[in-house]
């Protein structure tokens, strides 16, 4: 009987979703990239493009791994100090300690999810606000990650073959025309895993109804707090698959680096359709969202928009995005 319930609230949450908010995301992305294709004969030009793909890679997982967070109904203010905390532990088992790239892809990702048990336990059996938990974690990651790299870069030259996780391209090797990073690939292969996981599995059925009615699941018998800490996990191994994409990129784990990432991640999020009162988002909708955010960034800046006014109509759209959320909740109120 109390599986029934939590199904009846799981399959609420996922009716009460509308395709609409995905085609107007998509339908925002072709206009961006129309205008500003007619705006600038460079911008539709293949290495712009693949440029767009690959500053979508860190962003775009990042933002999956806050997409699971805030269907819950929460917030993670951390996955940026996190995403670079991943990274300077990669850089200190392959440097530091010379151990084999896999070890260290490992540790890193293992980092991450360790991180974020620690903030889901604090969220769920400290009761800690989300929003305090995560900036605490937050400020906690930024001084450990300085701390542990001594303030300094850790380089990964001791470790040849550590760019191809982000820069290489497997793809390429395989059709030559299309040069794709592999840190895009990597991106697809996060969301693609994601969306099975939000839509087939056990966590994401409850990670849906802890957004819906938290409280309605609890009293069907379901330990939400286990649930919970499992959802904070699971995004922080995500944000440690980031760390490592980034630190491939810049072929070194930058400690100074992360802060301010959050911000962008969590526009991607509520740019694609994700409810910040949770109950309800997609991964499909972040990805675009993060490509919104990449298209309008490097558009932008083809047009010689200064740094700055990128920054406003960035936060214009977001406030948009969060205004149109409220109007729908109304709507289906």
């Amino acid at each position: 009987m109390a599986e029934q319930e939590t199904r009846a609230v799981i399959k609420s949450a996922v009716l009460s979703q509308g395709a609409w908010q995905k085609i107007l995301a998509f339908a925002s992305l072709i206009a961006l990239m129309a205008v500003f294709s007619i705006a600038s004969e460079n911008f539709l030009q293949r290495d712009n493009l693949i440029g767009i793909l690959q500053a979508t890679a860190v962003n775009g997982v990042l933002a999956v791994a806050a997409t699971f967070v805030i269907i819950t109904g929460g917030i993670d203010l951390s996955v940026g100090t996190l995403m670079t905390f991943c990274a300077v532990i990669a850089g200190v088992f392959l440097t530091y300690w010379g151990l084999p790239m896999p070890v260290g892809i490992l540790a890193a990702i293992a980092a991450g999810a360790l991180c974020g048990s620690i903030s889901g336990a604090i969220i769920a059996k400290m009761k800690v606000p989300p929003f305090i938990a995560t900036l605490g974690m937050m400020m906690l990651l930024k001084g450990l990650a300085l701390v542990i790299s001594g303030t300094r870069p850790i380089y990964f030259n001791d470790t040849p073959n550590f760019p191809m996780i982000s820069q290489e391209s497997l793809i390429g090797t395989i059709l030559p025309f299309l040069p794709i990073p592999n840190g895009v690939l990597i991106l697809f292969v996060v969301a693609i895993v994601s969306s099975i996981v939000l839509t087939r599995t056990a966590l994401g059925r409850y990670t849906f109804a802890l957004g819906s009615n938290e409280e309605a699941v609890r009293l069907s018998g379901v330990n939400t707090d286990f649930w919970k800490i499992i959802v904070y996990t699971v995004s922080g191994a995500i944000c440690g698959i980031a760390g490592l994409i980034i630190a491939s990129r810049l072929n070194s784990a930058q400690p100074a680096l992360g802060q301010g990432y959050e911000l962008d991640a969590i526009a991607a999020v509520v740019i694609g359709g994700t409810s910040l009162s949770g109950g309800r988002g997609t991964i499909l909708g972040t990805i675009i969202g993060a490509l919104i955010i990449s298209v309008l960034t490097n558009g932008l800046r083809i047009l010689s928009v200064a740094q700055e006014w990128q920054t406003v109509v960035t936060g214009i759209i977001i406030i948009l995005a969060v205004y149109a959320d409220i109007l729908r909740r109304k709507g289906q109120g």
